[in-house]
């Protein structure tokens, strides 16, 4: 295995056993961070390790998952989505495209909560709506749409 030293020290310092399965989804999250469903993982995993199953990949995420090494976002409302940034921050998912992406989040948001006496343990946020690429294609749509409508003649 190659280069597997920094999977291999997330696993030991969360008290977890070191699986090959577990450092080819930690090395695949950390490699793809595309927000990915279990499905694509083991799509993706399966390619190059035959005897792969899905039951493995489902239990390797919810365990993963279970010791805060992994995220599990429920943003798309139909599937689980895996992350490997366990760090605070929100998502934003075009709604067109399908894309998620990572979006950092000010501090004070969650201090102004903690300061009120409470405990934070998670934390999600979800935003919903076009990212730019789909802007950009609405809109040179739109304008060649119009273009095409200047270029209409009545008569």
């Amino acid at each position: 295995m190659e280069n597997y030293e920094k999977y291999r020290d997330i696993l030991k310092s969360n008290n977890m056993k070191v699986t090959p399965q577990r450092m080819y989804v930690l090395k695949y999250l950390d490699e793809n961070r595309i927000h990915p469903s279990a499905e694509k993982i083991y799509s993706d995993l399966k390619k190059n390790n035959p005897s792969l199953s899905k039951t493995t990949i489902y239990n390797t995420l919810k365990t993963l998952n279970r010791h805060n090494v992994i995220q599990v976002l429920t943003i798309s409302g139909h599937e689980l989505r895996y992350d490997f940034k366990t760090t605070a921050h929100h998502h934003f998912m075009c709604k067109k495209c399908g894309v998620i992406i990572d979006m950092d989040v000010d501090r004070l948001y969650p201090g102004k909560i903690m300061d009120m006496g409470h405990r934070i343990d998670e934390m999600h946020g979800y935003f919903k709506g076009l990212c730019k690429d789909c802007l950009e294609k609405e809109s040179m749509n739109e304008n060649s749409l119009k273009s095409e409508a200047d270029d209409i003649v009545l008569v």
